[in-house]
């Protein structure tokens, strides 16, 4: 009797998730995505545990997103992006005289972007919540430095100075074109008839040094780190 109930039990369950399995349909969409990024980097000079301090850079990203549903619960997301990351130095630590100016200093990396992302939902057909994780490559298409000249003039009283290692990466371009790392975010979907809404946060920690780190360099750690937010709309191929 137990073996009869054990067996029609196992035959059930097995029956259920074949019906399921049937009954869901594998999803392709198409999108266009925007937000802002809010980007920073780990400078860390080579020999020293002397870190430079930097702060968020508030720039944008945009791109198109193909998305497949391969089964309930779960797919994958490709993009391509053009993203801004970079970074802003801080002299918040400088005393500045009165009536002076405050040295100023910006990093602007403008990439192409390629994320490839596993993509968890939870929901029903009107509204979910996702997770997005997986690894991402970029390549630098330019880089721009912005700096006045109060910051020149502190380069200059202090290029001879025990503080000499902290001005290394002014001047300095980016060695490292490609920059590689991990991408995790989680977010909202609304699904419409006019379409599919997502409203997502990530997080990107940068695995890839932006200048050389070899023995003998400036910087043993330079890698870029990334806070954004994406609105994307897509629509429904099949």
């Amino acid at each position: 009797m137990i073996k009869r109930l054990l067996l029609f039990l196992v035959v059930t369950f097995f029956g259920f998730q074949l019906s399921a399995q049937s009954e869901f349909k594998p999803e392709l969409n198409i999108g266009i995505g925007a937000g802002p990024t809010f980007s920073s980097s780990s400078l860390n000079v080579m020999n020293s545990r002397t870190t430079i301090d930097t702060k968020n850079l508030t720039q944008l990203h945009a791109g198109v997103s193909v998305r497949y549903i391969t089964e309930k619960h779960f797919g994958l997301i490709g993009e391509l992006n053009f993203a801004q990351m970079g970074w802003e130095d801080n002299f918040d630590d400088i005393i500045v005289e009165e009536g002076k100016e405050a040295p100023e200093y910006k990093r602007t990396l403008n990439y192409l972007e390629m994320p490839l992302l596993t993509h968890i939902y939870f929901g029903s057909d009107k509204a979910r919540f996702f997770i997005n994780l997986g690894p991402k490559i970029s390549f630098l298409l330019s880089e721009k430095e912005t700096k006045n000249k109060a910051l020149q003039d502190y380069i200059d009283k202090n290029a001879s100075t025990n503080i000499a290692p902290l001005l290394k990466h002014y001047g300095k371009d980016v060695e490292n074109k490609i920059d590689y790392g991990i991408t995790a975010g989680m977010g909202f979907e609304l699904r419409t008839k006019f379409g599919y809404f997502t409203l997502e946060g990530r997080y990107y920690f940068g695995l890839a040094d932006i200048f050389k780190s070899q023995k003998g360099e400036d910087f043993s750690r330079s890698a870029n780190r990334e806070i954004s937010a994406r609105l994307t709309y897509y629509t429904k191929i099949f």
